[in-house]
């Protein structure tokens, strides 16, 4: 897969990845429920990841990119 997500959007991602774990993880948590403390944990490491391996799911579904790399197609 080619890389979609460029380095502003990539940046963003990974500091509110980051942010919402550390909210969900802090002991005295802004999430009330366990759910919202899971979603919370789930979403954050799902934004670090796409941060960390430069491809959405999602921004190739709908034909997006914010990146400058040149495609292959």
């Amino acid at each position: 897969m080619q890389p979609n997500v460029g380095i502003l959007d990539r940046l963003f991602r990974l500091v509110l990845g980051i942010g919402l774990i550390g909210a969900a993880l802090a002991e005295n948590s802004v999430f009330g429920t366990a759910i919202l403390l899971y979603g919370a944990v789930a979403v954050g490491a799902v934004l670090v990841a796409t941060a960390t391996l430069r491809i959405c799911p999602l921004y190739t579904l709908l034909g997006l990119r914010t990146c400058d790399c040149e495609r292959s197609d």
